[in-house]
């Protein structure tokens, strides 16, 4: 009965739908072990479906875990895009609140992103510097195109060097407030808000 149950289920979802809760499954397995940790059986078990189904989405771990990288790099993009015409410090702390509303109600997600560094495939790790190349250029472009900030040259090598160490900054806060969260959002968004405008002023 459970098990007809079961497969009555799986027929509802829809392929996006069944992407995005594998996807899901492996943020979590992901954000809790090492790449080399995590098996495609575990995933498979928890998500409800054979092995054979999740390597129809997935033709490897490699393509799984990258997918999981990506995932998370394209929402955070989402979340942190800057308005145009409007002077970026105004956006800073509404941005960084949003942002660290991500990071609270996605933990698992965004520390399966960062867990990407330390994997030893070349290939997910370069879906990951991807997508912090991505972060890095959305900042400094919206920078550059502030209308409060003629000064801001967008290719200036300071500037991005400035921009990427806070960007390493701002991860090693939230992961820390993930674990340690003594701080309430109010006083990490006001930290990392400091840490930025500090970065980028003459």
């Amino acid at each position: 009965m459970a098990a007809r149950e079961q497969e009555r289920t799986r027929r509802r979802l829809s392929t996006q739908e069944r992407r995005e809760q594998l996807l899901s499954v492996g943020a979590r397995l992901f954000a809790q072990s090492t790449y080399d940790d995590v098996w495609i059986e575990q995933v498979a078990e928890i998500a409800g479906v054979s092995r054979g189904l999740l390597y129809h989405y997935f033709p490897t771990k490699r393509d799984f875990f990258a997918a999981v990288v990506q995932r998370e790099s394209e929402r955070m993009l989402r979340l942190t895009a800057a308005v145009p015409g409007i002077p970026v410090r105004e956006q800073i702390a509404v941005g960084l609140d949003t942002f660290l509303g991500y990071v609270e109600a996605h933990g698992e997600g965004f520390r399966a992103f960062h867990r990407a560094e330390a994997a030893g495939d070349p290939a997910v790790r370069e879906v990951y510097r991807q997508g912090l190349a991505a972060q890095e250029r959305q900042i400094v472009e919206a920078l550059a195109a502030d209308p409060d900030s003629s000064h801001i040259d967008g290719e200036s090598p300071v500037l991005r060097l400035a921009v990427r160490g806070w960007l390493a900054f701002m991860v090693a806060v939230c992961l820390e407030w993930l674990d340690e969260p003594e701080l309430s959002r109010d006083q990490v968004r006001d930290l990392c808000a400091r840490a930025l405008l500090g970065a980028i002023t003459p």
